[in-house]
């Protein structure tokens, strides 16, 4: 607490800042505290996309991505509006802040805010579907756990049927808090799964590095190391 009111007190000298308390609400971000933990979540900010997008009173779903994926690569589809796309793309992006659940579908669309098909917004409907399902689904951070950082770390071989480039998926957890995670493409096509999986390990360990440097400047001891997990045999004896 000594070091977060000196922190505190440089930036009032310079910037003139007010202490609000205890985080509530900020930026679409809903703050809720309980004796067990810290729980985060954007309800509100998903209830603003449904009602914006006409899609209220649409039929929940259980899962955020449609089976066939194969149509989102097809480009004899009708176009559909370009400008409408884009935007309903980007406030799915920031909804990913708070649902690493949507991450991967919400990745996948993004990829085709240039040319975007009838289809392509039907798939970004089925998303919304998925979240009205459960709204106020986010994070819960709890009080009790331990301060060591483990790492998961997965691929998606060749999964772009144009380019062939993998995917590369992770997840950062410091106890049982879930605080970092990704899904990307990969930049260059891997000849072999085994080096896909090396490349995701390669970016999932400048992650927990990253994250390593930064715990290190708040003054937290990390006991026991990080640790990271791959399924891939291959990888794991490369590395």
């Amino acid at each position: 607490m000594e070091i977060i009111n000196k922190t505190k007190g440089t930036l009032h000298q310079t910037f003139r800042i007010k202490d609000l308390g205890k985080l509530k609400y900020f930026l679409g971000f809903e703050i809720s505290r309980t004796k067990k933990g810290i729980h985060m979540c954007q309800r509100k900010y998903a209830l603003d996309i449904l009602n914006e997008t006409g899609m209220t009173n649409s039929k929940p779903c259980q899962t955020p991505l449609m089976s066939d994926t194969k149509p989102l690569f097809a480009i004899n589809n009708t176009s559909y509006n370009v400008d409408s796309y884009r935007r309903f793309i980007g406030k799915l992006l920031y909804l990913t802040n708070s649902r690493p659940d949507i991450n991967y579908s919400v990745h996948l669309l993004s990829q085709f805010v240039q040319a975007p098909t009838a289809y392509h917004h039907q798939a970004a409907q089925h998303i919304l579907r998925y979240i009205k399902a459960d709204p106020g689904r986010g994070l819960f951070f709890p009080k009790d756990t331990n301060l060591q950082i483990k790492g998961f770390s997965d691929f998606d071989w060749a999964t772009c049927p144009e380019t062939r480039h993998s995917i590369t998926g992770y997840c950062v957890f410091l106890g049982e808090s879930l605080i970092s995670w990704k899904s990307k493409k990969q930049s260059i096509v891997s000849r072999s799964s085994s080096e896909s999986e090396y490349r995701a390990l390669v970016t999932t360990s400048c992650e927990i590095q990253w994250i390593s440097y930064i715990l290190h400047d708040l003054y937290i001891q990390l006991d026991p190391p990080p640790v990271l997990y791959c399924d891939n045999q291959a990888a794991r004896h490369i590395a």
